[in-house]
Protein backbone atom coordinates (compact mmCIF):
# COMPACT_ATOMS: atom_id res chain seq x y z
CA UNK A 1 0.00 0.00 0.00
CA UNK A 2 1.14 3.50 -0.73
CA UNK A 3 2.58 5.30 1.84
CA UNK A 4 0.25 8.24 3.64
CA UNK A 5 0.83 11.60 3.60
CA UNK A 6 -1.22 13.41 6.43
CA UNK A 7 -0.32 16.56 8.29
CA UNK A 8 -2.19 17.42 11.66
CA UNK A 9 -4.14 21.19 11.72
CA UNK A 10 -6.82 22.67 14.35
CA UNK A 11 -6.47 25.67 16.68
CA UNK A 12 -3.07 26.52 18.60
CA UNK A 13 -2.46 24.04 21.83
CA UNK A 14 -4.92 21.69 20.42
CA UNK A 15 -2.24 18.68 21.10
CA UNK A 16 -0.98 18.66 17.51
CA UNK A 17 2.73 18.36 18.60
CA UNK A 18 2.09 15.79 21.53
CA UNK A 19 -0.67 13.80 18.75
CA UNK A 20 2.10 12.97 16.41
CA UNK A 21 4.85 12.43 19.51
CA UNK A 22 2.84 9.78 20.29
CA UNK A 23 2.10 7.65 17.51
CA UNK A 24 5.77 7.58 17.37
CA UNK A 25 6.08 6.59 20.69
CA UNK A 26 2.93 4.16 20.54
CA UNK A 27 4.43 3.15 17.53
CA UNK A 28 7.81 2.26 18.56
CA UNK A 29 9.55 4.97 15.66
CA UNK A 30 11.81 6.94 18.22
CA UNK A 31 15.44 6.35 18.16
CA UNK A 32 17.06 4.99 21.84
CA UNK A 33 18.70 8.18 22.08
CA UNK A 34 16.41 10.58 21.04
CA UNK A 35 14.43 8.28 23.77
CA UNK A 36 17.31 9.00 26.36
CA UNK A 37 17.91 12.63 25.59
CA UNK A 38 13.55 12.81 26.09
CA UNK A 39 13.51 11.36 29.48
CA UNK A 40 16.70 13.52 31.12
CA UNK A 41 15.24 16.54 30.18
CA UNK A 42 11.66 15.00 31.92
CA UNK A 43 13.87 14.69 35.05
CA UNK A 44 11.09 12.01 36.61
CA UNK A 45 8.51 13.61 35.22
CA UNK A 46 6.38 12.59 32.43
CA UNK A 47 8.09 12.84 28.88
CA UNK A 48 6.77 15.72 27.01
CA UNK A 49 6.10 14.03 23.39
CA UNK A 50 5.57 17.15 21.93
CA UNK A 51 9.34 17.96 21.69
CA UNK A 52 9.57 15.16 19.11
CA UNK A 53 8.13 17.48 16.16
CA UNK A 54 9.27 20.91 17.69
CA UNK A 55 12.75 21.13 16.75
CA UNK A 56 13.37 24.66 16.32
CA UNK A 57 14.90 26.86 19.34
CA UNK A 58 12.41 29.27 19.04
CA UNK A 59 9.67 26.76 19.11
CA UNK A 60 10.99 25.18 22.46
CA UNK A 61 11.49 28.27 23.86
CA UNK A 62 7.78 29.66 23.00
CA UNK A 63 6.22 26.03 23.15
CA UNK A 64 4.97 26.46 19.76
CA UNK A 65 5.19 25.32 16.35
CA UNK A 66 6.32 27.50 13.85
CA UNK A 67 7.19 25.71 11.03
CA UNK A 68 6.00 22.61 9.59
CA UNK A 69 8.00 19.77 11.16
CA UNK A 70 7.44 15.79 8.90
CA UNK A 71 8.52 12.90 10.60
CA UNK A 72 8.80 9.45 9.27
CA UNK A 73 7.21 6.14 10.75
CA UNK A 74 5.65 3.14 9.39
CA UNK A 75 3.50 -0.13 11.21
CA UNK A 76 3.08 -3.46 9.62
CA UNK A 77 0.71 -2.32 7.73
CA UNK A 78 1.38 0.66 6.37
CA UNK A 79 4.25 3.77 6.09
CA UNK A 80 3.11 7.30 7.15
CA UNK A 81 4.81 10.79 6.04
CA UNK A 82 3.12 13.39 8.82
CA UNK A 83 3.26 17.19 8.52
CA UNK A 84 3.11 18.88 11.61
CA UNK A 85 1.46 21.98 11.05
CA UNK A 86 1.19 25.63 13.40
CA UNK A 87 -2.17 26.07 14.67
CA UNK A 88 -0.89 29.97 15.13
CA UNK A 89 -3.19 32.14 12.66
CA UNK A 90 0.40 34.51 11.58
CA UNK A 91 2.02 30.85 10.43
CA UNK A 92 -1.00 29.58 8.94
CA UNK A 93 1.02 30.06 4.93
CA UNK A 94 3.06 26.99 6.62
CA UNK A 95 -0.13 24.79 7.22
CA UNK A 96 -1.21 25.62 3.46
CA UNK A 97 2.30 24.39 2.35
CA UNK A 98 1.74 21.24 3.74
CA UNK A 99 -1.75 20.75 3.05
CA UNK A 100 -1.04 21.27 -0.69
CA UNK A 101 0.70 17.72 -0.93
CA UNK A 102 -1.37 15.89 1.55
CA UNK A 103 -3.39 12.98 1.59
CA UNK A 104 -5.54 13.74 4.95
CA UNK A 105 -5.77 15.92 7.60
CA UNK A 106 -6.31 15.18 10.74
CA UNK A 107 -8.52 18.77 12.29
CA UNK A 108 -7.70 17.94 16.04
CA UNK A 109 -10.12 20.20 18.44
CA UNK A 110 -9.26 20.82 21.82
CA UNK A 111 -12.61 19.65 23.94
CA UNK A 112 -11.23 22.11 27.27
CA UNK A 113 -11.18 25.01 25.24
CA UNK A 114 -15.47 24.31 24.24
CA UNK A 115 -18.08 25.00 25.44
CA UNK A 116 -19.23 21.31 25.79
CA UNK A 117 -22.06 21.51 28.10
CA UNK A 118 -23.63 23.22 24.86
CA UNK A 119 -25.47 21.41 22.26
CA UNK A 120 -24.81 25.09 20.30
CA UNK A 121 -21.83 25.66 21.16
CA UNK A 122 -19.23 27.35 18.97
CA UNK A 123 -16.32 26.12 16.92
CA UNK A 124 -12.62 27.52 17.32
CA UNK A 125 -12.17 30.04 14.38
CA UNK A 126 -9.31 28.79 13.46
CA UNK A 127 -10.57 25.08 13.67
CA UNK A 128 -13.01 26.38 11.50
CA UNK A 129 -10.08 28.07 9.20
CA UNK A 130 -8.21 24.77 9.18
CA UNK A 131 -11.07 22.57 8.07
CA UNK A 132 -12.07 25.22 5.18
CA UNK A 133 -8.47 25.22 3.82
CA UNK A 134 -7.88 21.53 3.95
CA UNK A 135 -11.14 21.06 1.62
CA UNK A 136 -10.23 23.83 -0.22
CA UNK A 137 -7.18 22.31 -0.88
CA UNK A 138 -8.78 19.12 -1.84
CA UNK A 139 -7.14 16.78 0.66
CA UNK A 140 -9.12 13.38 -0.48
CA UNK A 141 -9.35 12.66 3.68
CA UNK A 142 -10.45 14.52 6.49
CA UNK A 143 -10.38 13.19 10.13
CA UNK A 144 -11.72 15.21 13.03
CA UNK A 145 -9.72 14.09 16.40
CA UNK A 146 -11.42 15.32 19.75
CA UNK A 147 -8.71 15.46 22.00
CA UNK A 148 -7.88 15.99 25.15
CA UNK A 149 -11.41 14.07 26.47
CA UNK A 150 -9.49 13.07 29.56
CA UNK A 151 -9.55 16.22 30.91
CA UNK A 152 -13.42 17.39 31.24
CA UNK A 153 -15.85 16.28 33.77
CA UNK A 154 -18.07 13.86 31.19
CA UNK A 155 -16.25 12.38 28.12
CA UNK A 156 -18.86 11.13 27.04
CA UNK A 157 -21.65 13.94 26.33
CA UNK A 158 -18.47 16.27 25.84
CA UNK A 159 -17.88 14.02 22.61
CA UNK A 160 -21.43 14.00 22.14
CA UNK A 161 -22.33 17.50 21.63
CA UNK A 162 -18.35 18.54 19.73
CA UNK A 163 -18.85 15.83 17.49
CA UNK A 164 -22.12 17.09 16.60
CA UNK A 165 -21.15 20.80 16.16
CA UNK A 166 -18.14 19.62 14.20
CA UNK A 167 -21.39 17.22 11.81
CA UNK A 168 -23.31 20.35 11.69
CA UNK A 169 -20.22 22.47 10.71
CA UNK A 170 -18.74 20.38 7.83
CA UNK A 171 -22.58 19.78 6.73
CA UNK A 172 -23.00 23.96 5.93
CA UNK A 173 -19.47 23.89 4.54
CA UNK A 174 -19.76 20.82 2.56
CA UNK A 175 -16.52 19.31 3.96
CA UNK A 176 -16.91 15.34 3.70
CA UNK A 177 -15.68 14.11 7.07
CA UNK A 178 -14.40 10.59 7.07
CA UNK A 179 -14.59 10.10 10.69
CA UNK A 180 -14.62 11.74 14.02
CA UNK A 181 -12.71 10.17 16.71
CA UNK A 182 -12.25 10.36 20.67
CA UNK A 183 -8.34 10.44 21.28
CA UNK A 184 -6.30 11.36 24.36
CA UNK A 185 -2.56 12.28 22.71
CA UNK A 186 -1.26 13.03 26.30
CA UNK A 187 -2.75 9.50 27.74
CA UNK A 188 -3.07 7.41 24.48
CA UNK A 189 -6.65 6.49 24.47
CA UNK A 190 -7.69 6.18 20.66
CA UNK A 191 -4.73 7.25 19.35
CA UNK A 192 -2.72 4.06 18.14
CA UNK A 193 -4.96 1.29 20.51
CA UNK A 194 -8.62 1.18 20.41
CA UNK A 195 -10.70 2.05 23.50
CA UNK A 196 -14.00 0.66 23.17
CA UNK A 197 -17.09 2.07 24.86
CA UNK A 198 -14.66 5.29 26.01
CA UNK A 199 -16.24 8.25 25.24
CA UNK A 200 -19.38 6.25 23.73
CA UNK A 201 -17.27 5.76 21.06
CA UNK A 202 -17.11 1.76 19.69
CA UNK A 203 -15.06 2.68 16.70
CA UNK A 204 -11.10 2.40 15.22
CA UNK A 205 -8.22 3.64 16.76
CA UNK A 206 -7.00 6.90 14.99
CA UNK A 207 -4.09 5.19 13.52
CA UNK A 208 -6.30 2.43 12.34
CA UNK A 209 -8.66 5.06 10.53
CA UNK A 210 -4.90 6.30 8.69
CA UNK A 211 -4.28 2.59 7.87
CA UNK A 212 -6.93 2.49 5.64
CA UNK A 213 -7.10 6.07 4.21
CA UNK A 214 -6.74 6.19 0.49
CA UNK A 215 -3.73 7.85 -0.89
CA UNK A 216 -4.31 10.54 -3.38
CA UNK A 217 -4.30 9.22 -6.96
CA UNK A 218 -2.35 10.91 -9.49
CA UNK A 219 -4.13 13.18 -12.46
CA UNK A 220 -3.41 10.40 -15.37
CA UNK A 221 -6.46 11.01 -17.11
CA UNK A 222 -6.10 14.48 -17.92
CA UNK A 223 -3.80 15.51 -21.36
CA UNK A 224 0.10 15.11 -20.99
CA UNK A 225 1.32 18.74 -19.14
CA UNK A 226 5.04 18.29 -17.63
CA UNK A 227 6.85 21.52 -16.17
CA UNK A 228 10.13 21.54 -17.22
CA UNK A 229 12.53 22.01 -13.98
CA UNK A 230 15.84 21.52 -15.49
CA UNK A 231 17.40 21.46 -18.64
CA UNK A 232 20.47 19.39 -19.02
CA UNK A 233 22.51 20.43 -22.09
CA UNK A 234 23.77 18.04 -24.84
CA UNK A 235 24.68 14.90 -22.64
CA UNK A 236 28.07 12.66 -23.18
CA UNK A 237 25.35 9.61 -22.68
CA UNK A 238 24.58 9.40 -26.44
CA UNK A 239 22.82 5.85 -26.06
CA UNK A 240 19.91 7.91 -23.95
CA UNK A 241 19.61 11.51 -25.27
CA UNK A 242 20.64 10.83 -28.47
CA UNK A 243 22.89 14.15 -27.99
CA UNK A 244 20.34 16.39 -27.62
CA UNK A 245 19.38 17.88 -24.45
CA UNK A 246 17.33 16.65 -21.71
CA UNK A 247 14.21 18.46 -20.17
CA UNK A 248 13.45 17.02 -16.54
CA UNK A 249 10.67 17.45 -14.00
CA UNK A 250 8.03 15.74 -12.46
CA UNK A 251 4.97 15.15 -15.07
CA UNK A 252 1.89 16.79 -13.56
CA UNK A 253 -1.15 15.18 -15.56
CA UNK A 254 -1.24 12.47 -18.23
CA UNK A 255 1.33 10.44 -19.95
CA UNK A 256 3.23 10.96 -22.96
CA UNK A 257 5.05 8.10 -25.81
CA UNK A 258 7.54 8.87 -27.98
CA UNK A 259 5.82 9.37 -30.92
CA UNK A 260 3.59 11.85 -29.95
CA UNK A 261 3.76 15.91 -30.68
CA UNK A 262 4.12 18.15 -27.74
CA UNK A 263 3.42 21.78 -27.70
CA UNK A 264 5.85 24.13 -25.83
CA UNK A 265 4.36 27.19 -23.60
CA UNK A 266 4.86 30.20 -24.04
CA UNK A 267 6.95 29.42 -27.79
CA UNK A 268 4.09 27.70 -29.29
CA UNK A 269 6.61 25.69 -31.39
CA UNK A 270 6.00 21.65 -31.72
CA UNK A 271 8.41 19.00 -31.63
CA UNK A 272 7.69 15.05 -31.33
CA UNK A 273 8.68 13.11 -27.95
CA UNK A 274 11.97 11.53 -29.04
CA UNK A 275 12.16 9.48 -25.92
CA UNK A 276 11.04 9.04 -21.94
CA UNK A 277 13.38 8.21 -19.31
CA UNK A 278 13.09 7.70 -15.83
CA UNK A 279 15.52 8.68 -13.09
CA UNK A 280 17.72 6.13 -13.83
CA UNK A 281 18.37 7.17 -17.89
CA UNK A 282 16.19 4.15 -18.27
CA UNK A 283 14.19 4.54 -21.18
CA UNK A 284 10.55 4.05 -20.59
CA UNK A 285 6.99 5.55 -20.44
CA UNK A 286 6.44 7.96 -17.42
CA UNK A 287 3.01 8.85 -16.28
CA UNK A 288 1.18 11.49 -14.11
CA UNK A 289 3.55 11.82 -10.22
CA UNK A 290 6.52 10.50 -11.30
CA UNK A 291 9.81 12.28 -12.73
CA UNK A 292 10.98 12.23 -16.24
CA UNK A 293 13.78 13.20 -18.48
CA UNK A 294 12.06 14.17 -21.88
CA UNK A 295 13.94 14.36 -25.21
CA UNK A 296 12.95 16.23 -28.52
CA UNK A 297 13.47 15.00 -31.62
CA UNK A 298 14.82 18.91 -32.80
CA UNK A 299 15.93 21.56 -30.61
CA UNK A 300 13.19 23.67 -30.04
CA UNK A 301 13.46 26.75 -27.59
CA UNK A 302 12.62 25.27 -24.15
CA UNK A 303 14.25 27.03 -20.85
CA UNK A 304 13.20 26.43 -17.26
CA UNK A 305 9.69 27.07 -16.63
CA UNK A 306 8.28 26.57 -19.52
CA UNK A 307 5.49 23.56 -20.03
CA UNK A 308 5.16 21.03 -22.75
CA UNK A 309 2.10 20.05 -23.46
CA UNK A 310 -0.72 17.71 -25.12
CA UNK A 311 -0.97 19.78 -28.45
CA UNK A 312 -4.37 21.16 -29.35
CA UNK A 313 -5.80 20.27 -26.16
CA UNK A 314 -5.03 23.42 -23.08
CA UNK A 315 -6.43 27.08 -24.21
CA UNK A 316 -3.86 29.37 -22.48
CA UNK A 317 -5.70 32.10 -20.72
CA UNK A 318 -4.68 35.61 -18.96
CA UNK A 319 -8.00 36.23 -17.40
CA UNK A 320 -8.52 33.74 -14.49
CA UNK A 321 -10.87 33.39 -11.58
CA UNK A 322 -9.36 31.92 -8.40
CA UNK A 323 -10.31 30.83 -5.07
CA UNK A 324 -7.19 32.73 -2.63
CA UNK A 325 -5.95 32.00 0.76
CA UNK A 326 -4.13 34.86 1.76
CA UNK A 327 -1.28 35.23 3.83
CA UNK A 328 0.58 38.25 3.89
CA UNK A 329 1.00 40.62 6.82
CA UNK A 330 -0.51 43.43 4.38
CA UNK A 331 -4.24 42.93 3.02
CA UNK A 332 -5.11 42.27 -0.57
CA UNK A 333 -6.44 45.13 -2.37
CA UNK A 334 -7.54 45.59 -6.05
CA UNK A 335 -4.75 46.93 -8.66
CA UNK A 336 -1.71 45.29 -7.04
CA UNK A 337 0.87 43.27 -8.78
CA UNK A 338 2.36 40.33 -7.53
CA UNK A 339 4.56 37.31 -9.01
CA UNK A 340 2.67 34.55 -9.96
CA UNK A 341 4.06 30.99 -10.01
CA UNK A 342 2.53 28.46 -11.77
CA UNK A 343 4.61 25.18 -11.65
CA UNK A 344 8.02 26.52 -12.67
CA UNK A 345 7.25 29.37 -14.34
CA UNK A 346 6.79 33.04 -13.23
CA UNK A 347 4.62 36.00 -14.27
CA UNK A 348 3.25 38.79 -13.24
CA UNK A 349 -0.41 38.89 -12.25
CA UNK A 350 -2.55 42.00 -11.08
CA UNK A 351 -5.48 41.83 -9.02
CA UNK A 352 -8.51 42.91 -11.21
CA UNK A 353 -11.21 42.68 -8.62
CA UNK A 354 -12.09 41.09 -5.08
CA UNK A 355 -15.65 39.56 -6.04
CA UNK A 356 -16.06 38.24 -2.05
CA UNK A 357 -14.55 37.36 1.33
CA UNK A 358 -15.73 34.48 3.17
CA UNK A 359 -17.20 34.89 6.86
CA UNK A 360 -15.16 31.55 8.35
CA UNK A 361 -17.51 32.13 11.32
CA UNK A 362 -21.29 32.16 9.29
CA UNK A 363 -19.61 30.73 5.84
CA UNK A 364 -21.50 33.44 3.99
CA UNK A 365 -19.88 35.20 0.78
CA UNK A 366 -19.40 39.11 1.97
CA UNK A 367 -18.84 42.58 -0.41
CA UNK A 368 -15.27 43.17 0.66
CA UNK A 369 -12.73 46.12 -0.63
CA UNK A 370 -9.71 44.19 0.74
CA UNK A 371 -8.51 40.70 2.46
CA UNK A 372 -7.03 41.12 5.18
CA UNK A 373 -4.42 38.52 6.56
CA UNK A 374 -5.57 34.84 6.80
CA UNK A 375 -8.47 35.65 5.17
CA UNK A 376 -10.20 33.44 2.60
CA UNK A 377 -11.87 35.16 -0.60
CA UNK A 378 -13.02 35.46 -4.50
CA UNK A 379 -10.83 37.54 -6.72
CA UNK A 380 -10.11 38.00 -10.45
CA UNK A 381 -6.43 38.10 -11.52
CA UNK A 382 -5.26 39.56 -15.10
CA UNK A 383 -1.26 38.15 -16.08
CA UNK A 384 0.87 39.66 -17.80
CA UNK A 385 1.31 36.21 -20.17
CA UNK A 386 -1.05 33.25 -21.01
CA UNK A 387 -0.99 30.03 -18.58
CA UNK A 388 -1.99 26.38 -19.71
CA UNK A 389 -4.53 26.25 -16.57
CA UNK A 390 -7.20 23.52 -15.26
CA UNK A 391 -9.88 24.23 -12.43
CA UNK A 392 -8.31 23.54 -8.90
CA UNK A 393 -10.87 20.83 -8.62
CA UNK A 394 -9.39 18.58 -11.57
CA UNK A 395 -5.83 18.89 -10.86
CA UNK A 396 -3.96 20.09 -8.21
CA UNK A 397 -1.02 21.39 -10.29
CA UNK A 398 -2.18 23.05 -13.05
CA UNK A 399 -4.98 24.48 -11.25
CA UNK A 400 -2.91 26.08 -8.41
CA UNK A 401 -0.80 29.49 -7.96
CA UNK A 402 1.42 31.00 -5.78
CA UNK A 403 1.22 34.44 -5.11
CA UNK A 404 4.43 36.21 -4.41
CA UNK A 405 5.50 40.11 -3.38
CA UNK A 406 7.66 41.86 -6.23
CA UNK A 407 9.44 43.44 -3.49
CA UNK A 408 9.83 41.61 -0.73
CA UNK A 409 9.44 37.93 -2.46
CA UNK A 410 7.32 36.82 0.39
CA UNK A 411 4.80 34.08 -0.30
CA UNK A 412 1.48 36.52 -0.06
CA UNK A 413 -0.82 34.08 -1.36
CA UNK A 414 -2.23 30.91 -2.64
CA UNK A 415 -4.49 30.62 -5.55
CA UNK A 416 -7.31 27.99 -6.36
CA UNK A 417 -8.22 28.40 -9.92
CA UNK A 418 -12.33 27.88 -10.39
Amino acid sequence: MKALRFLTAGSVDDGKSTLIGRLLFDGQAILADQLDTLERRAAGRPIDLSLLTDGLEAEREQGITIDVAYRYFATENRKFIIGDAPGHEQYTRNMVTAASSADAAVVLVDATKLDWKNPSMELLQQTRRHSLLVNLLRVPSIVFAVNKLDAVDDSTLAFKNIGAALTAFAKAAKIPVKAIVPISALIGHNVVDAKPGWCGYEGASLLQLLEHLPATPAERTEAFAFPVQWVEKFSSSSDTSQGRRVFWGRVATGGVQPGQTITVLPSGQSAVVAQMLDHTREPRSILAGHSAGIVLDREVDVSRGDWLLATDTFEPTRELSVTIAWMDDEPLVAGRVYWALHGHRWVKAKVKRIVHKLDVNTLAEEDASELPPNAIGHIELSLQAPLATLPYKRSRVLGSLVLVDTASNKTSGAALIL
